[in-house]
């Protein structure tokens, strides 16, 4: 398994955007949590969450993004695991068959939504954000467009657990490195 360091240069050698990276980061985050919850690999499980977006990018379309990534990951020895979970959360990708491809696809959408929920707040503040304003927000189609909402519906039925169990569990991994995403209040709009 590579290490996080060598997985963050790969990640910062294809991704430029500032809100990409804090995507990166905050899958990465809600990964590690649910793979402490599950008794599985952490750094399998961090690792795939930090990489799942670093060739979108470059390869953006449909037709490229984890297709371009999923070789260039098997090219650095990075596990199949991690690399058909990546795959599985595209939606021109295999089948979501294990508890990681489940795990990811649950946390990509909604770590995002979270990010902005607590992006509008006043005190852009990550711990400010309650399970009941991140559903009032998913039901204003106005609000963060491009997140799909059924996807963020969708993961959550797939892991087994409850919207709202999810929602608390992935604000509070969030929450837990909000410094880094710039939403711990410290930061002003």
């Amino acid at each position: 398994m590579k290490s996080r360091d060598e997985a963050l240069a790969l990640l910062h050698e294809y991704t430029e955007s500032e809100s990409l990276l804090k995507h990166a980061y905050a899958v990465e985050a809600a990964m590690r949590a649910y793979a402490k919850k599950y008794g599985e690999d952490v750094e399998l499980w961090g690792l795939t969450g930090l990489l799942h977006d670093f060739d979108y990018e470059r390869y953006p379309s449909p037709e490229e993004h984890t297709v371009v990534g999923a070789r260039i990951l098997r090219e650095q020895g990075y596990p199949e695991s991690m690399i058909d979970a990546i795959r599985s959360h595209a939606h021109n990708g295999p089948p979501r068959d294990t508890l990681l491809a489940k795990a990811l696809f649950a946390c990509d959408e909604l770590s995002g939504f979270v990010m902005a929920v607590a992006m509008v707040r006043p005190t852009r503040n990550l711990a400010d954000v309650e399970v009941k304003s991140v559903k009032k927000k998913l039901k204003d189609k106005a609000f963060a467009r491009g997140v799909r909402r059924e996807d963020v519906y969708q993961g959550a039925e797939e892991l087994g657990v409850s919207l709202d169990e999810h929602i608390a569990f992935v604000t509070a991994a969030l929450t837990e490195i909000s410094s880094v995403l710039g939403l711990d209040g410290a930061t002003s709009a």
